[in-house]
């Protein structure tokens, strides 16, 4: 059965300022965290990672040897690239509203939900192959909603309502044609056992 495990990269400093990033690296303390971490790598067959700082970094920090994958990058968001979102609230109110309701929309000049999700969607239908027994990739919180909402096929609206936190980990597998969630957002920490326990399951 093929198994997809998403790992959110470690926090950045965009994240802790809730600005749209940039191509930054983790943040310094997150380095120490995450090289303490001590995680479990499981087996995989094929290892990615988005090609940003910060996905690469994660991967290297984890032990992984990843390949980079241009369909794991995260979201364009245009011209709010590296701006605060609070900046961009008081500038485009109309803006953000339209880019937290409409998964259509694409006020910032980039690239909108909908297309984000057809893009990470393409990407999942390579991964189905039977022989592909584990794949992992570490790839952005964005990408990982979208994995989520295209495995289910859920509306795009559902978008904003996943949680995907920092070095959190989303287990898919894939069976009968189509893909089940396992476990979503979950602590790489609390998961460290479980992985090994669900390898062969």
């Amino acid at each position: 059965m093929p198994r997809l495990i998403l790992i959110a990269h470690a926090a950045t400093d965009a994240q802790r300022r809730a600005a749209f990033p940039l191509d930054e690296p983790i943040a310094e303390p997150e380095v120490v965290k995450l090289s303490d971490l001590n995680w479990t790598v499981p087996h995989a067959e094929h290892v990615w990672s988005a090609p940003e700082q910060r996905t690469q970094q994660t991967a290297r920090i984890l032990g992984l040897q990843a390949t980079e994958a241009e369909a794991l990058q995260d979201c364009e968001y245009g011209r709010w690239r590296g701006r605060n979102i609070e900046a961009v609230q008081a500038e485009e109110p109309d803006g953000i509203l339209a880019w937290l309701t409409d998964p259509g929309a694409a006020p910032h000049g980039g690239e909108s939900i909908e297309n984000l999700i057809a893009r990470v969607g393409a990407w999942m239908g390579n991964q189905c192959d039977p022989e592909h027994t584990t794949t992992v990739a570490i790839t952005h919180p964005a990408i990982i909603r979208a994995a989520i909402i295209h495995a289910l096929r859920i509306p795009a609206q559902t978008f904003w309502r996943f949680d995907i936190a920092p070095l959190s980990l989303t287990d898919l597998r894939f069976s009968r044609h189509q893909w089940t969630l396992r476990c979503s957002g979950c602590s790489l920490r609390a998961n460290e056992q479980a992985s090994e326990n669900d390898a062969d399951a």
